[in-house]
């Protein structure tokens, strides 16, 4: 019988049961924005240490590289990014090098990006190098009078530690994270005007 009791008393559709249930829930809700609140006002964790310093080659393909600075958009992405980025140049051709440590889904198709700043990926295929190194590989092309390039050619692909590589980021993070490749990884980029 009283569990008959608690059910009306709780569940009835009267004025006094919809005013505490509409209490109860404020009360939740200025709980939740004060604990949110002393999270925010919570003095930051201490920033994590530095990875380690990463030596970049010196030289692509017998050409001596110049290192370029980061953009601002790219110095924040490396801060999250699980290892090293680097971009250079050959004289010739942009290269974006990343030292990959663990698996991530923020190594992605150099595609996605392109897309995103507003350039047509065209004439995807797979082509190899004068060394023999399979790369993925499109153009990538804009209207005449934008600020960045118009058209570009693309290369990728990602070598890991012990030699094998990968001309495709899924493959390559599904071995990855599945233990079939072992890291460090470096994913290269190559970006030259057409």
């Amino acid at each position: 019988m009283s569990i008959r009791l608690l059910e009306r008393f709780l569940f009835a559709n009267h004025f006094m049961q919809r005013v505490a249930h509409k209490a109860l829930f404020a009360l939740a809700m200025l709980l939740c924005l004060l604990w949110a609140s002393a999270q925010a006002l919570r003095p930051a964790a201490t920033p994590a240490a530095p990875t380690a310093f990463h030596e970049w080659p010196a030289e692509w393909d017998g050409a001596p590289l110049r290192p370029l600075a980061l953009s601002a958009v790219e110095q924040r992405f490396a801060q999250q990014f699980p290892g090293s980025i680097a971009r250079m140049t050959d004289g010739h051709q942009m290269l974006v090098l990343r030292e990959v440590k663990s698996p991530t889904r923020m190594l992605h198709p150099a595609a996605d990006c392109y897309r995103a700043l507003g350039y047509r990926i065209e004439q995807a295929r797979l082509e190899r190098d004068a060394q023999q190194r399979l790369w993925r590989c499109f153009s990538a092309m804009r209207g005449q009078g934008q600020t960045l390039p118009s058209n570009l050619r693309v290369c990728e692909r990602i070598e890991a530690a012990d030699g094998s590589s990968f001309t495709d980021t899924s493959a390559w993070y599904w071995a990855a994270a599945s233990g079939q490749s072992k890291g460090p990884w470096q994913a290269v980029t190559t970006a030259k005007l057409l």
